[in-house]
């Protein structure tokens, strides 16, 4: 996790100018027509509406990953930061999986990524789940940045069509949601031991076999350095732990195909138990990132053929 940083330049590294050029949209747009709504998702094809909507509000830029456990720590928090600001923010959230133009153009060499767009002109962040009261600072950050620059707008606060019933949401299983409370309090323990009874009362629930690897994957890099991950797997590539615990870094900062590749070679070196633990592993990853994904489809097939 890096500190969150605001540049005294917002130029950085970041060009946005292709992007922003793809499209003739109107100053001041936002995606899928309309910025009724401070929180919206965003693609590759209509981000250049974004950058014009930076020209008149901050535009805070989330990448995320629906199988990243950090990114579903952080959203729920910029989403109500953003959302208490009153249109003086905007949040854009980026599926990585599906823009990767926008995950180069940022840079985002692991996520969550969050940047912002001011006046189009890009300042990366932070990467990672910061706590809330971080969060908050950085924004603060961000519209003082953005008022000495005079970018001093807002956008209406209502909903895209509003006015008309919004189609009511399925409930979340009550121990569903004590997961997600106790992720959003960092009490991985709790969230393990909730979605574990889940699973126990209904072992086909499969959004909480999926939520138990995510948590369990977090629990295991937690208060873990990076460099240190890496360095040890680099050392000694016979270490199962560290190769185990080096995939865990990789799936997490959004390289799959990576985590899967080390794991997969590991397997084929290996016997016994030991090949069992890096199985395990992988289909734990698999939940992860979705079993639908036809990266673990390619990933499932090689590993069926280093079983038989």
């Amino acid at each position: 996790m890096s500190e969150a940083r605001l540049p005294a330049s917002m130029a950085g590294a970041v060009d946005l100018s292709a992007l922003a050029a793809r499209h003739d949209a109107p100053p001041a747009a936002a995606p899928s027509g309309s910025v009724s709504s401070v929180v919206i998702d965003v693609t590759d094809a209509d981000f250049g509406q974004v950058v014009e909507l930076s020209n008149r509000v901050p535009v805070i830029i989330d990448i995320w990953a629906e199988w990243c456990g950090p990114c579903k720590q952080l959203s729920p928090v910029l989403e109500r930061l953003v959302e208490s600001h009153r249109g003086r923010l905007v949040l854009a959230k980026v599926d990585a999986d599906a823009n990767p133009q926008l995950v180069q153009a940022f840079n985002a060499q692991s996520i969550p990524t969050v940047a912002a767009v001011i006046g189009g002109r890009p300042a990366p962040l932070f990467t990672g789940a910061l706590p809330e009261e971080q969060v908050r600072d950085v924004l603060e950050q961000v519209l003082a940045f953005a008022e000495q620059q005079g970018i001093t707008g807002s956008v209406p606060m209502g909903e895209p069509g509003e006015g008309e019933p919004e189609p009511a949401a399925e409930p979340v299983p009550p121990l569903h949601q004590e997961a997600y409370d106790a992720l959003e309090r960092g009490d991985l323990d709790a969230a393990v031991a909730a979605f574990e009874k889940a699973i126990a009362q209904n072992p086909r629930d499969t959004d909480a076999i999926a939520g138990l690897a995510q948590v369990n994957l977090l629990a295991r890099l937690q208060g873990r350095s990076a460099d240190d991950v890496r360095a040890a797997a680099a050392a000694d590539p016979t270490d199962v732990d560290a190769q185990l615990l080096a995939a865990d870094l990789d799936l997490s900062g959004g390289h799959v195909e990576d985590a899967f590749l080390r794991l997969l070679d590991l397997m084929a070196t290996l016997s016994g138990d030991a090949k069992q633990d890096v199985r395990l592993r992988l289909l734990d990853h698999f939940e992860i990132v979705g079993l639908d994904d036809p990266r673990v489809a390619a990933a499932r097939k090689r590993l069926t053929a280093l079983l038989y």
